[in-house]
């Protein structure tokens, strides 16, 4: 189990040089987004650390008259093909490197939900959930559990917390890299 301290000096590395690094891409990947939508970041408030409320930001990937619900219920079509592109490469989270570098998130946690899904809120403080920092990416993500079944996923979120080491973080970035976080999908069922 890593120390919160090592963790979040792992996550400032990381989240530091992945911003540096990736800076050239955001930059051509916002002017591409604003031809595509109009707004190319996407905020919404989600429920943090000690269910605190915060900011997330990301690269929008659905059209901007999408009811704001968790991904699991929005519709196939509010995917724009560029969005969808995004979603796939994973690009589209590359703004919350900066929720990492704020300390409102980790790189490894569990995915933060909405203020109003109060199913899930209430299975992770059960589980003691929100006493950590919400994350990029994680297990339920990396085994494509996402957040239609609330207390599987707090189930699998509090695994994952109780187990987390150093081997473990790295390999869900990894995966996550690779195209293997599936999670916070878009269901293909979900249509017009």
């Amino acid at each position: 189990m890593m120390t919160e301290k090592v963790l979040r000096s792992i996550d400032v590395l990381l989240a530091l040089f992945g911003l540096l690094f990736s800076l050239p891409l955001m930059m051509v990947v916002a002017l591409v987004g604003f031809f595509d939508t109009g707004a190319p970041i996407f905020r919404q408030q989600r429920v943090g650390r000690y269910q605190k409320p915060f900011v997330l930001y990301k690269f929008r990937s659905m059209r901007l008259d999408t009811p704001s619900v968790a991904t699991h219920l929005a519709r196939k079509t509010a995917v724009t093909p560029f969005g969808g592109f995004l979603r796939r490469t994973k690009v589209d989270e590359l703004p919350q490197l900066w929720n990492v570098l704020k300390g409102d998130m980790s790189l490894v946690g569990p995915r933060p939900c909405l203020l109003d899904q109060s199913e899930l809120i209430a299975e992770r403080a059960a589980r003691g959930v929100f006493k950590v920092r919400p994350g990029i990416t994680g297990l339920a993500q990396t085994q494509g559990i996402d957040m239609s079944d609330p207390r599987k996923l707090a189930e699998v979120d509090a695994f994952m917390l109780r187990e987390l080491d150093l081997r473990r973080y790295l390999r869900f970035l990894f995966l996550t890299m690779v195209g293997r976080g599936q999670g916070d999908r878009v269901r293909e069922n979900r249509a017009d």
